[in-house]
Formats: C-alpha cells, structure tokens, sequence
C-alpha cells in the first residue's frame, strides 16, 4: 500500500508551479461532449479523478486524444450510448456533471449516481430541482439516475441553497434547450465563470457567470474550441499554508491572486507577508503564527476545501483560534489523527477550537479524504521526527505530483510501498 513518509522540521523554500483547476476540469470535459466537433482541452491536471472521468467518456464512444499530459482532445461525435455505468465512475462526485452534457444534448442520460463522500452527505435535490423546471422527468432506481425530456425549454430556477454542482449541471443542460433560463441564487465559484466561458467559446449564450445571477439563452448546437483550464486556486492555497506552516519563504506560480483573497486575508491576520504578481503569489513565514477566527463559506468566503490546511496551521500558532465549518457536516474527522500528533484541539459540533501547541511530533496517521490528506502532509512537514501518512489515494485524487513538488520546495518526503522502502529513506535522511 502507498504511504508518504516524511520528516519534518525543514521550512520550505523556492517556486512552485500550480496545475489546472480540477473542479474545472471535471466539468470542463463533461461540457467537451455537447459537441460532435473536436475540443481541445489544455493545463488539464493529471490527476486521478480527471483520468476516471476521462475513461467513462470512452466507454460511452466518445474519442479521447491524449495528445500530451495536460492536453486532451475530444470527439462527442461517436458517442453510442447515454448510459454512464463505468465501474470507477461511482468514485468521483462531478460523475453527475454527464447528466447535464448529456440531457442538454440528447434529451437523455442515464448516470451512476455518484457513492458516499467522507466529509458529508452532498445531496442532489438541487440539480433534480433544475432539470425538472427545465421539462425533464428525473428517475432514481437500481443505483441510477435517469433523466429524459421530449423537449428541453428555459426557465426561471432559483436555488434553494448555493450549490457549485447544480449551477454547473443545469448550466450545461440549459445551454442546448429552448428559450431562455434564469438560475437565481447560482454559485459564484472560479470554476463556474471557467465552465461558462468555455461553453461560450463553443457557441453558448450564457452572461452573469459568477454573480448570483446567470441567464443563459439556449442555443440549436455547440461547435468545436480550444480552451484553456484556470489554475487550481485549492492547490495554491495549499502550497500558501504549508510555507507558513513550516516559516518557508515559497514563490507560488501560474494562479489568479484574485481567486486567493480569502485565503491571503487570513495568511496576513496570521502574521505572514505576501507579495502579489500578475500570476503569482509569495508567501513568507514567520517564527510564531497568530491566532484567528475562520468561518467556511461559499465563494468569494472562505473555501471549505482550504479549512483542514488552516486548522493544521493554527494547531502551532500562538494562542486559542476557532474553526467554523458551515459547508460540510464530517468535515473534522482529521482532527483525531492530528491529536496524536500532539495537537490540542476540541470539536464541538461544527465548530473546532484549536489552543497552539509549540510542537507537533511525527506519527503513523491515515488520510480520510482529499483535502485532510493534504493538511495532514503539512502536519508531517512541521512535526518533529518521521509521519507515516496511509490511504494518500485520496489525496492523488486531487494533487498532481504532490510530493515531487513539495520535494523542490526542500521537504523531506518520500512515496513508498513497503517497510523496506520506510527504512530506506528513514536511513537516508537520518
């Protein structure tokens, strides 16, 4: 089984370049088959649930192109089926961004509804909600869900709660049907705006993409693009903690600083300085972090998906912080690894209090998702000693070349299959 094994106590140093967005990516690709022309897709990260979605399009008869590690091109126009039950497709929740694809382009999809999250229920009344005011007929049976409409025509959608998946899936499917369709209390994130433009570049009419807002005009049929993924504003934040965590000094290349402000806002209340670029961001450490208050919240709030990277670094920060997730329900259960590490922290439903700690020390801990995983490879780079971290397959869901990266930045980290490779590096870095 894979483990990272790292040992802490190295500030991390240098430039390191961020990937494509995958929340993008995801629905990017799923977006590239409303065509039956070629889409080129480019700054794709190479990354585990991008490489699944990939091969469930395939397997529908869509032609996928690899044309390099980052670049796909895509032809919708060989597609054979609308049934999406790909046997890995039920691992990746943007599984359900096919449905919108392929309703709005052949007024039919059936898809495996995506399996269990480990940080929370993430219902799917809402897309269920849109596609019915859209005219279609929604059917959940056998682990499936089905959807078909004689016809597809606009209408005015308002969301009950901020959801990304549902503004992005009706999105999609409205793009392709008659008249016009208004979603009110839409999402704002990054990767709506980017799904947006790129139906747009493929002949959508779609304006107010990252306002609460967006009108969509239906238009007969899409044509072939080119387009380009926004960098992975998750990734960034994640490189941006871990230089304060371990009092680093890292240049963070190829993002949008703008998509940043809430995570660089509390980077600042923390103590540390940041250098803004057109297209990057440097982050320097200080020796003692401060304390602060953080409540997660849809964008432009802060990320839930950056709140296990800040509760790290606030477990060796002066003084008592409070977490707030407002997001997800499970989003905590990191925080029992953490304390064996010789964090102080108390869960108290939604809320963590953190009182700093001078020192964590390494451990053997477990990765239960994505972003937790990633927190906990930070927490191995401060600890003092050797962490083992296990099940980091969830982390390559989302991270390309995690370790790889980190290693140029200086840390100590090594990804190893067995205990001989453990007591290989263990005795190599001494």
């Amino acid at each position: 089984m894979e483990q990272y094994i790292i040992k802490g106590g190295t500030p991390l140093n240098g430039e390191v370049e961020i990937s494509g967005a995958k929340n993008a990516a995801l629905a990017i690709l799923a977006a590239a088959i409303m065509t039956d022309e070629t889409v080129t897709i480019d700054n794709l990260p190479d990354v585990r649930d991008i490489n699944v979605l990939l091969k469930a399009i395939e397997e529908i008869g869509a032609v996928v192109n690899r044309v390099d590690r980052h670049c796909v091109k895509i032809n919708g126009g060989t597609i054979n089926s609308v049934v999406v039950d790909y046997e890995h497709i039920k691992k990746i929740r943007a599984s359900y961004y096919l449905l919108g694809a392929l309703l709005g382009r052949f007024k039919k999809a059936e898809v495996a509804l995506p399996g269990g999250c480990e940080i929370g229920t993430r219902p799917i009344d809402q897309h269920i909600k849109g596609f019915k005011a859209l005219g279609a007929d929604v059917l959940i049976e056998h682990g499936m869900i089905k959807t078909n409409a004689d016809e597809l025509e606009g209408n005015h959608i308002y969301m009950d709660v901020v959801s990304v998946g549902a503004t992005i899936n009706v999105m999609l499917a409205a793009t392709l049907a008659t008249g016009k369709t208004i979603i009110e209390n839409a999402a704002k994130e990054p990767h709506i705006v980017d799904v947006a433009n790129m139906l747009n570049s493929m002949g959508a009419n779609i304006k107010g993409a990252g306002t609460d807002v967006i009108r969509i005009r239906g238009v007969e049929k899409l044509h072939k693009t080119e387009y380009s993924v926004i960098p992975d504003q998750i990734e960034a934040g994640t490189f941006m903690f871990a230089a304060a965590a371990t009092n680093g000094n890292v240049l963070v290349k190829n993002v949008i600083p703008k998509h940043l402000e809430a995570i660089t806002a509390k980077l600042l209340e923390i103590g540390c300085a940041i250098e803004e670029y057109d297209d990057a961001v440097r982050v320097i450490g200080v020796e003692k972090l401060n304390n602060t208050q953080v409540k997660t919240l849809p964008y432009p709030g802060y990320p839930t998906d950056m709140q296990p990277q800040i509760v790290v670094t606030l477990a060796i920060a002066t003084g008592t912080s409070i977490v707030t997730e407002s997001i997800f329900e499970n989003r905590f259960k990191y925080v029992a690894e953490l304390a064996r590490m010789g964090a102080n922290i108390k869960v108290e439903g939604n809320t963590a209090i953190i009182d700093g700690v001078n020192q964590l020390t390494g451990a053997q801990i477990s990765a239960p998702d994505l972003r937790a995983g990633a927190a906990l490879v930070i927490a191995g780079l401060v600890a003092k000693g050797f962490t083992t971290i296990d099940d980091i397959k969830y982390i390559h869901r989302g991270y390309e070349n995690f370790e790889v990266k980190l290693r140029a930045l200086g840390a100590n980290i090594e990804k190893v299959n067995s205990e001989k490779e453990a007591m290989t590096f263990k005795l190599k870095i001494g």
